[in-house]
């Protein structure tokens, strides 16, 4: 710092220095050179006090004047011509008559003459001029001593002189130069007392101060306020502090350091604090402190160095200048090499001054120098936080990081540059985890900053940040990042990053349901024809699910091809091709919704195109099977059947062992049914038992089938394979079923007779029954009557007649059982048939016994008594047949003709010809037409 010559503090090191004055009244004051103490400094001396030039040159009148003392033998002439030279030359300003170095010399030869002039007494000028001049040669000659007293001797004859106070400065000088302090203090006194200019009595005040510091510490107190008012003079303002004349920096820096010495070698501030008010300040003052300051850092003081900038920071804290007492702080720990408390100072600094107030009433280069502070600081927190965290410490650089943003925070409104320092803030926050915070610093040095070049990268950090907090959750709103990206596309709308930026956005949107905003976010990078691909796919990508979620599955599928063609016609390492099989995948199902639309609109046609072009995005897949299923399934319900039939026959062709390939025969089935073709859906049906547990359900429809498509004898054998089984009916229903079987199959059965005995036999044992199954049991148990009456009627009656007439009877019995079943199934409607086939079994065996064969060993009474006999057998049988015929007969009353009665009339017509031969018309009872039986028979 070079602290002991320095004269003012930080605020005032530059002055205003004044060139050499020339003027018409005026003395220049010369300290010589310092000594390596104030004690050794030598005092000052007045050279002349001038009078008016006369208006001619100078050297013109010195030359003269010098001649005229070179070429005189008088004394007084030599005298007043020196005399003058030396007046011209002082108030001219110039180098004429004789040099310094030649004055000494000249000064010698003429102290003879004053000596001369002083014995005689007499002297045309003025004496007291004289004896100054004296004391002047005496002085020049090295005659120190003689010179003093020349000028006691003016004071003392001549005290109203005009050189009577120069003498006294003298005089006093002497007396200081010889160390008799107190009387150079008298001295001076006198003179500031007396007559005297303004410059001398200036010098003269500087000097009684020193005098009173040379006595002691007890004087010192009179030395300090014979300085203060030193200073006085010479400071009375600020603006003189600007403009010290270069002639009195050495005066007043002397001034300041001997009161600097004086504190620190009392109580130092203590002294300080009695010295000054500390309700008001002079001008001055700071320097005071600042060069007390100054002395304690240059003697290793520094603690008390350091306390005196801070003491005169709190006493005149509004001060211009204590934001340099707070600098010099930082500058002191400098100098003693704590880096510790160099930091302090440089942010104890930046703390007093961090208000915009404080900050406003700093001069530029105190502003300048809190910028730098504040840098150094942010810095330096920066650089130690970061190497913390490199080292694995975070959790202790998080601290740092925050101060290091603080600074940075502080600075940058005031940076000329603000940008960098506010993304510098924006960072440190972040590495802080003050993500917040963090936020703002990046969005003020993107979008609040000028001429920053970097502003977009500032602008991106913010978007990262943002997006950062929305996925951790620490900000749930995709809102703010959608504001976020949309300041940053919109002020930096050419950026490449933007892309990306809103197709990341489309994403999130997506996630969240937001289809609106994830489509509005993917068509705006479709629309930027600087997207890259990658950012293009992304887009289209979210616009197809955007689509297919809306159920917008046309779009959608526009949107998935433009993807594929994508992947299709990019390398490699720019989007990945595993993507391609998942697409392909997605653009199947929105082609197959396509279909399920269409089939749900009744639009048949575009449904199948739909469900058919599944197999082209992805052939032999699980959702290309299903749609040609659903293919065929859409046909079928629009009762399209043989285009189902198609697609059905195509689909099981084509997927055989497909879990839905197995309800295709059904589905045929119905098919060929709908359609009118029962046989085909007999045949299908026939397959699909094929492959079944329990075949016999889907043959019984078969069988069904057969019947409705008039295939009696693929009916038959079904039936007839079922029967054989020897199924049981479980309810009436089976009953019913297997009865009708029965009753079909006999057509085309090798013993029909064996199927009517099951149909009756069947019947008897069944607690279920039916008008059908009770009309077929009689219909089947007439029919084995029948054949029973015709067996019967075909045994004849020979000898061994017991024997003939056994099986005879036999077969009676057997017709007759059938009939009485006939009865009970049939009832009132084959009665009529039941009474005429049992009549023609009695007279079938009355006619039997009357025609049987006479044994040939009977004579002829014999053979008439054995005859007889067979009549008397016979008529009862025959009356029976009467009476059956004609109970026959008598139900025509009951329940009309029919055929069967009219048998049973013919019979009676033949066996009674009188009663019931006649012409007659027989009126149904039951129906109003006539039923007529042609012949005579009655």
């Amino acid at each position: 710092m070079n602290l002991p010559y320095r004269l003012l503090s930080l605020l005032f090191l530059v002055f205003v220095l004044a060139g050499p004055v020339a003027a018409q009244e005026s003395f220049r004051v010369e300290l010589g050179r310092d000594g390596k103490t104030i004690g050794d400094m030598r005092p000052v001396f007045l050279k002349f006090e001038s009078r008016p030039l006369p208006a001619i040159s100078p050297a013109e009148v010195a030359r003269r004047y010098q001649r005229l003392f070179e070429n005189s033998d008088e004394p007084e002439v030599r005298v007043d011509a020196l005399n003058r030279l030396t007046n011209i030359r002082d108030r001219s300003g110039q180098e004429v008559g004789y040099s310094p170095e030649q004055e000494p010399a000249i000064y010698e030869e003429v102290l003879g003459s004053y000596e001369s002039i002083l014995a005689r007494g007499s002297f045309s000028g003025r004496l007291d001029e004289l004896l100054y001049q004296m004391a002047k040669a005496h002085a020049l000659t090295g005659q120190a001593g003689e010179s003093i007293d020349r000028l006691e001797q003016l004071v003392g004859l001549y005290p109203k002189s005009s050189f009577v106070p120069e003498a006294r400065f003298r005089i006093a000088e002497a007396a200081f130069s010889s160390g008799q302090f107190a009387e150079a203090e008298a001295g001076y006194r006198a003179l500031l007392e007396g007559e005297g200019g303004k410059a001398l009595k200036a010098k003269a005040r500087y000097m009684l101060g020193w005098s009173q510091f040379k006595q002691g510490e007890l004087a010192w107190d009179r030395a300090a306020g014979t300085f203060h008012t030193v200073l006085d003079g010479f400071l009375p303002t600020i603006k003189s502090i600007r403009q010290v004349p270069e002639s009195s920096v050495e005066t007043i820096d002397d001034t300041l350091r001997v009161l600097a010495l004086m504190a620190s070698r009392t109580q130092g501030l203590d002294t300080l604090s009695q010295w000054f008010d500390s309700g008001s300040i002079r001008p001055w003052e700071p320097l005071v402190f600042d060069r007390l300051a100054d002395l304690y850092a240059i003697t290793g003081k520094y603690e008390a160095s350091v306390a005196v900038n801070e003491a005169f920071y709190r006493r005149y804290p509004q001060h211009v200048t204590s934001p340099s007492f707070l600098a010099q702080v930082v500058e002191v720990w400098q100098i003693a090499g704590d880096d510790g408390k160099v930091r302090q100072g440089r942010s104890g600094y930046v703390a007093a001054n961090r208000s915009d107030t404080a900050f406003s009433r700093l001069q530029a280069r105190e502003q300048s120098r809190w910028r730098r502070y504040a840098r150094w600081l942010a810095d330096t927190s920066y650089e130690a936080a970061t190497g913390l965290s490199d080292s694995g410490k975070v959790e202790a650089s998080l601290p740092l990081f925050a101060e290091a943003a603080g600074y940075y925070e502080m600075l940058a409104p005031r940076a000329a540059n603000a940008g960098p320092v506010w993304r510098l803030a924006g960072d440190a926050r972040l590495q802080a985890r003050q993500h917040l915070e963090a936020l703002a610093n990046f969005r003020t040095a993107a979008y609040q900053t000028s001429n920053y070049s970097e502003a977009a990268d500032a602008g991106w950090a913010a978007v990262v940040l943002q997006r950062d907090l929305v996925i951790s959750g620490a900000d749930s709103g995709l809102e703010e990042l959608a504001s976020e990206i949309d300041q940053f596309a919109s002020t930096f709308e050419t950026d490449a990053r933007v892309p990306g930026a809103q197709a990341d956005l489309a994403s999130q949107w997506l996630d969240a349901r937001n289809y609106r905003r994830a489509a509005a976010y993917a068509g705006a990078v479709l629309k930027r024809g600087e997207a890259a691909t990658k950012e293009r796919y992304t887009a289209w990508l979210i616009t197809a699910r955007v689509r297919q979620a809306r159920k917008e599955f046309g779009l959608a599928e526009r949107a998935w091809r433009q993807t594929l063609r994508l992947i299709d016609s990019s390398e490699p390492d720019v989007l990945p091709p595993d993507d391609r099989d998942l697409i392909l995948k997605q653009l199947a199902t929105v082609v197959y919704r396509q279909g399920e639309r269409a089939a749900d609109t009744g639009k048949v046609a575009e449904a199948v195109a739909h469900f058919r072009r599944v197999g082209q995005v992805l052939p032999d897949a699980e959702i290309a099977i299903r749609s040609r299923f659903d293919a065929a399934n859409t046909l079928l319900k629009a009762a399209e059947w043989q285009s189902a039939v198609n697609e059905l026959q195509w689909f099981r062709r084509s997927y055989p062992d497909h879990n839905l390939a197995r309800g295709i025969g059904g589905k045929l089935v119905y098919a060929y049914r709908q359609s009118g073709q029962p046989g085909r859906a007999a045949d299908e049906l026939l397959t699909l038992a094929s492959g079944q547990a329990d075949p016999w359900p889907d043959k019984l429809r078969a069988a069904a089938l057969y019947h409705e498509a008039g295939n009696t004898g693929q009916r038959d054998k079904l039936y007839a394979e079922y029967l054989a089984t020897g199924p049981v009916p479980a309810s009436a229903e089976d009953h019913i079923q297997l009865q009708t079987m029965r009753q079909r199959v006999m057509a085309s059965a090798s013993d029909p007779d064996k199927v009517r005995a099951t149909i009756v036999e069947a019947e008897l044992a069944s607690d279920w029954h039916s008008p059908e199954t009770l009309q077929w049991s009689a219909a089947s148990a007439i029919v084995l009557g029948a054949r029973a009456a015709a067996a019967f009627a075909d045994i004849p009656l020979n000898h061994p007649l017991a024997e003939s007439l056994d099986r005879k009877q036999g077969a009676l019995e057997s017709a007759r059982a059938r009939f009485a079943q006939a009865e009970r199934f049939g009832g009132e409607a084959v009665l009529s048939e039941i009474l005429f086939r049992r009549a023609e079994l009695y007279r079938e065996l009355a006619q039997d016994l009357m025609a049987s064969a006479v044994p040939a060993e009977l004579n002829e009474m014999e053979a008439m008594q054995y005859q007889m006999l067979l009549e008397e057998e016979a008529y009862p049988f025959e009356e029976k047949a009467l009476d059956l015929h004609a109970e026959n007969h008598g139900r025509i009353a009951e329940t009309g003709y029919d055929e069967w009665i009219g048998q049973s009339l013919k019979v009676l017509a033949r066996l009674h010809p009188g009663r019931y031969e006649r012409s007659m018309r027989w009126m149904s009872g039951n129906t109003p037409e006539a039923n007529t039986e042609g012949g005579d028979d009655v």
